[in-house]
């Protein structure tokens, strides 16, 4: 049995409204980029006043901060849901490109460039630590199992390629935030920071459109990248 609503009338039409205005925001974003963003021209667009639409959202930021988050829980849930569900590394590498070819000004919202003059609150920051989270977690799975291929090459180890002297910079705490409170050893360090950026880096550049007219398919460039990182 569905359990009941606990929310009030006003409460449920609040959400609504909320709704209904990052809706309009994710078209502008899609259509001129976040630094674009207006809130006048989203109440335009729902038939209410400025003033009203700023009793929903304070400002252009705050309506941002609360895109980047649902962008961030999005991805972290989906990360969690199939690790719950067994995927390893190489699963969750596909997952990632899925969920950014899904919605690519999502994706860019998180990981494009900054907006100008917009600074996100640090509970974002612990959302995408989720992420890496999940990512840590299968990165010290793969090494021990003593997955992956390349054993005894110069610069790989049994559960795919990390740089010794990166591993030996992320020994030092300093170093490490990114990864939040997990303590995963330098070496699953080394190889979750490999594996994020050059996906990220790979990803980014798809849908940037930069593989337009190269005449290859970027899904196997991604695949190669996958296999190298994960063997």
């Amino acid at each position: 049995m569905a359990e009941p609503d606990a929310k009030t009338p006003r409460e449920r039409y609040r959400a609504q409204v909320r709704d209904e205005i990052k809706k309009h925001a994710w078209e502008q974003i899609a259509d001129a980029g976040a630094s674009a963003l207006s809130l006048n021209a989203i109440a335009k667009q729902i038939g209410v006043s400025g003033p009203a639409l700023y009793r929903y959202f304070a400002n252009r930021d705050e309506l941002i901060t609360e895109l980047i988050r649902d962008a961030y829980r999005s991805l972290a849930d989906t990360f969690r849901a199939r690790a719950a569900a067994g995927a390893d590394l190489a699963e969750l590498a596909y997952t990632l490109r899925r969920w950014a070819l899904d919605d690519p000004q999502r994706y860019f919202l998180i990981y494009g460039t900054p907006v100008p003059g917009y600074e996100a609150p640090e509970d974002t920051v612990g959302i995408a630590s989720e992420i890496m989270a999940v990512l840590l977690d299968a990165c010290a799975a793969c090494a021990g199992a003593g997955v992956g291929a390349g054993a005894g090459a110069p610069g790989a180890s049994p559960a795919g390629p990390f740089d010794d002297h990166l591993a030996d910079h992320l020994a030092e705490h300093e170093h490490r935030p990114w990864a939040g409170e997990h303590h995963a050893p330098p070496s699953v360090l080394s190889r979750a920071l490999l594996f994020w950026t050059r996906l990220h880096g790979v990803l980014s550049l798809e849908l940037a459109g930069h593989f337009a007219g190269m005449g290859f398919d970027p899904a196997e460039l991604y695949a190669a990248e996958v296999r190298a990182l994960t063997g």
